[in-house]
């Protein structure tokens, strides 16, 4: 069985930083999220590889970039969350 790769924890919390940093710039902050919005969704997609939860979760991604006041929602860290349980819940299930 080949071991599926997981992201680092920390790489996902300073991704999620990096996209809360519009913040500290009020009014430039906001143009920010429309270059930061397409280059985080391909990245996410890219580090959580093709799955059902890479699709849904870099569109998601794209969205709560480009809305304002929506930025500080840690869509990198709540997927590396979800995808370290259901990896739990599959080696569970086959061990059983």
């Amino acid at each position: 069985m080949q071991k599926k790769y997981t992201p680092s924890l920390w790489v996902c919390i300073l991704l999620d930083v990096i996209g809360c940093a519009s913040y500290a710039v009020p009014v430039l902050g906001e143009a920010s999220d429309f270059i930061w919005a397409p280059i985080s969704a391909i990245i996410f997609y890219r580090m959580f590889g093709g799955s059902p939860l890479a699709t849904f979760g870099s569109v998601f991604n794209f969205i709560e970039e480009l809305f304002p006041g929506t930025d500080f929602i840690p869509t990198f860290t709540i997927a590396w969350v979800l995808k370290r349980v259901m990896a739990g819940r599959r080696t569970t299930v086959s061990a059983q």
